[in-house]
């Protein structure tokens, strides 16, 4: 027995009143909580602090010190990491013991594993917003130099992000990270994605009695197809003549369409005449949560943000008849007057609801309430019709 070593990041609980000196499994602690949680590989408990929950891994030394490393670089590539919070070492055991070391995250709110997506209803629905948000999580990811080498559907968790879902990575004990990512060690990210995601599909139709020759064994496949077709389109060097910045903007306007953040342009001759070779520095997907951040001081996924920014234009655009309110006078107005007392309206009715994935479920309403009779809907007109009717959320994809 011996007192543990703990690295704590700043802004989180010191952890001191746990119980190290026992495995996690054996822990019988005021501090526990019950969480939603997909299956792991190693033991997982989830405590409760004053700063929040935190879920602790139990693992080898090596693969601890591996993950912690890991997921406190991403942190200044992507959001779509879990938070490090702290790591712990029981230094008195064999390093490569299940219980020689332990990763402190943040509990990721409002996530849901994903048997919650694929095995409840609507799934075949929502199969596109899976395919999208696990190939968008890897492209992130590659473009950050982490090659993950575990990705599978139960290493992530899930946020419903407006009408779309978000992935994020939640276990990087395999993980390493690299000034740039190889081909080959992307292709070999992807196919162990694929496999992976296979065989989970393969398990949840033993599991749920459904036909081998009826599981969604196509799911990674898929979601590798959307991959490529991203990465291409978020690193392809564009050539255009020197007369066609056009294509350039417009480059750059799909990328944050697609939430991608840009930074340095960089233009090289071709050798072929008027041509020019663009690269662009493409970085995480925070280009609409960003410029929320910065006008509003909210924290928002990037979907959440794109429609709270159109809800903060149109809401700027009824304060003065030609459209030109000062942009802070706008932001603070539309903080009072819409987004601070609707959120709070909607805590009051569901305390533990994320409340700017329902401001835009209503927003969502609103619009639709709007475009059915033809005219502006007041917000106290929309916020009653959507109690009324039952605070539907964004509907399943078609």
């Amino acid at each position: 027995m011996g007192t543990p070593r703990l690295h704590i990041r700043p802004g989180n609980p010191d952890f001191l009143d746990l119980p190290w000196e026992e495995p996690i499994s054996n822990w019988d602690h005021r501090r526990l909580v019950e969480m939603p949680t997909g299956i792991h590989r190693h033991p997982v408990v989830f405590v409760a602090y004053e700063e929040g929950v935190f879920a602790i891994k139990e693992l080898p030394a090596a693969l601890a010190e591996n993950e912690f490393e890991v997921l406190s670089t991403l942190e200044d590539f992507t959001s779509r990491s879990a938070e490090p919070a702290g790591l712990m070492e029981r230094l008195w055991i064999d390093p490569t013991s299940e219980q020689a070391a332990a990763v402190i995250t943040r509990y990721v709110r409002y996530a849901f594993p994903y048997r919650t997506v694929v095995s409840g209803p609507g799934f075949g629905r929502r199969r596109v917003q899976m395919l999208d948000a696990v190939a968008g999580l890897l492209v992130e990811l590659h473009l950050a130099g982490c090659y993950w080498g575990d990705c599978s559907l139960s290493n992530v968790l899930y946020r419903y992000d407006a009408g779309a879902i978000e992935a994020i990575m939640i276990d990087g004990e395999t993980s390493t990270l690299h000034p740039r990512l190889s081909d080959g060690q992307r292709r070999a990210d992807i196919e162990i994605m694929t496999e992976n995601v296979a065989g989970e599909m393969g398990d949840l139709a033993a599991m749920t009695g459904v036909d081998i020759d009826k599981a969604d064994l196509a799911l990674g496949e898929d979601i590798a197809r959307r991959y490529e077709a991203l990465w291409e389109e978020v690193t392809e060097p564009l050539i255009v003549g020197r007369d066609q910045s056009y294509l350039i903007r417009e480059r750059i306007d799909r990328l944050h369409e697609l939430g991608f953040a840009t930074e340095d342009l960089v233009l090289e001759p071709t050798g072929e005449g008027n041509l020019v070779r663009t690269r662009l520095s493409v970085v995480g997907r925070t280009f609409h949560s960003d410029r929320l951040r910065e006008r509003t001081g909210i924290e928002a996924l990037d979907n959440q943000a794109r429609v709270l920014l159109g809800d903060l234009s149109y809401f700027e655009s009824k304060m003065e008849p030609d459209g030109f309110a000062p942009k802070l006078v706008a932001a603070v107005s539309w903080l009072k007057e819409s987004f601070d007392p609707l959120t709070k309206r909607i805590l009051e009715i569901e305390p533990d609801a994320d409340p700017v994935q329902r401001y835009c479920d209503f927003l969502h309403h609103r619009l639709t309430m709007a475009q059915r009779l033809g005219r502006d809907v007041p917000n106290d007109e929309a916020l009653a019709d959507w109690l009324r009717t039952g605070m539907n959320g964004f509907p399943l994809p078609d």
